[in-house]
């Protein structure tokens, strides 16, 4: 590392994956242990926390001690390099990811923004099962007599028919059938064949089923129905149930009818299929569907992998399963796509029925997902007494994020006193929110209550 390129690396601050110290002391042993439990970084030991280039001395039995003391101490052998300075050397330890946990001192260490942190109990026990593939596992003696082999053909008849598999049809036996698409480890039947194909897998995992609730409100149920059996019965179980706690109508264009439901069914269909494929199989904790009259719920055991973030979920990104052989199974039977697309299909058919973009929540234990619906209509409008040029602009605002004054004038061709008077009862019945504090900052957007 040339010292043009230190600088620049020292430019960009401490964050997750680098950290300045002025002096070698054992506490980098935590940085390091935290560094390869997480995502990799560099230390920089020669540099103050402000970014300051201070230097140590850095003699031979000094620098071999130090290599010595990492290796000991954590079990691991990171890249060294000492940068010539004006004041003597900065030492650069680079860590990669590690594949198996490091402790320092009996603690395992993890990165949290620019801090080293301890991992609880309940982190740690997350970190230790990460690389441990629940779909894999075969501990448990299963039988093929316990598999539902007309589900395994009308997958194999599925997936032919699409083209997506063509190696086995539906004159393959089922143990070859098994053994070619990863159901089976070392010649026995694993967990993602159980859940694929078992005649009934909550034999073995009770809580791997799904419960789809419809509510008045929070604690008044009004329908509460059950996905249980292998993933293809909850997948298409799990639908039907929505579909019977939402409503439908239907519209003629030409001659044919189509239907048109409170939520598109390709969304639904996506959420369900997340629900069932990314849940995290440790977790004894049911997968949960709440419908409401404003909205459905979806809760699933299990957070986002590491280093994923909502912001990178609903952006261009490449799939990456957290049980791709079971993903890898509705992929062949035509359920899902393996590029990654499956929230954007979420956002455009939501947005494709003017329906407001799904709402997250995720900790460490769980991910949930929110779709609103619409309840804003011209019915609806008309009945609060709106004029036509209010019901226009909240129209316009089922499709964008606000609208301002100027804005409203240009989409309803009217006086500045006019749009304001119109906005102010808007906002007056509960229907908008006004923003801003004076002026041309003032703008508008939707009351939750008014969806």
């Amino acid at each position: 590392m040339k010292i043009e390129e230190l600088k620049s690396l020292i430019h960009k601050g401490e964050n997750k994956t680098l950290e300045f110290k002025e002096r070698f002391k054992d506490e980098i042993l935590k940085t390091i242990s935290a560094f390869a439990n997480s995502s990799g970084g560099t230390l920089l030991v020669g540099v103050k926390d402000n970014g300051e280039i201070c230097g140590i001395t850095l003699k031979d039995k000094a620098y071999q001690d130090i290599i010595s003391k990492v290796l000991n101490r954590t079990g691991i052998t990171p890249e060294f390099e000492k940068v010539e300075v004006d004041d003597g050397v900065v030492l650069a330890i680079t860590v990669k990811k590690s594949q198996i946990p490091i402790a320092f001192d009996g603690r395992y260490y993890k990165r949290v923004g620019n801090t080293t942190r301890v991992m609880n109990f309940d982190e740690l026990k997350q970190f230790f099962q990460r690389d441990l593939r629940f779909e894999r596992l075969n501990d448990r003696d299963f039988s093929f007599e316990e598999i539902d082999s007309e589900t395994v053909y009308r997958f194999i008849t599925r997936a032919n028919n699409n083209g997506r598999l063509t190696v086995l049809n539906k004159n393959s036996a089922i143990e070859e059938i098994f053994s070619q698409l990863s159901l089976m480890e070392n010649g026995r039947i694993n967990n993602a064949a159980m859940l694929l194909f078992g005649k009934n897998p909550q034999r073995y995992f009770d809580t791997a089923r799904v419960r789809i609730l419809h509510l008045k409100d929070n604690i008044t149920i009004i329908g509460d129905k059950w996905a249980s059996g292998n993933l293809f019965n909850q997948y298409f179980d799990t639908e039907e149930a929505i579909k019977s706690y939402i409503n439908v109508r239907y519209e003629i264009k030409g001659m044919e009818r189509t239907d048109i439901w409170d939520y598109p069914l390709e969304a639904i269909r996506e959420a369900v299929a997340n629900a069932l494929l990314h849940r995290d199989y440790f977790k004894p904790v049911t997968t949960q569907i709440k419908v409401f009259d404003d909205k459905i719920w979806f809760f699933n055991p299990g957070s986002l992998s590491e280093d994923w973030t909502i912001k990178r979920l609903l952006g261009l990104h490449s799939s990456e399963p957290r049980n791709p052989i079971m993903f890898n199974i509705f992929y062949l039977a035509g359920l899902v796509e393996s590029v990654g697309s499956g929230m954007g299909r979420i956002l455009s058919s939501l947005k494709a029925q003017k329906l407001p973009e799904p709402e997250f929540e995720v900790n460490h234990n769980a991910f949930m997902m929110v779709f609103r619906k619409n309840l804003i209509n011209q019915e609806k409008l008309k009945k609060a007494g709106l004029n036509k040029r209010q019901v226009k602009a909240v129209e316009f605002l089922m499709e964008n994020e606000k609208i301002n004054n100027s804005d409203y004038r240009v989409l309803n061709e009217c006086s500045r006193n006019t749009a304001t008077n119109d906005l102010r009862e808007l906002v007056e019945n509960g229907i908008l929110i006004k923003n801003g504090d004076k002026g041309s900052a003032i703008f508008y957007t939707i009351a939750h209550n008014a969806q």
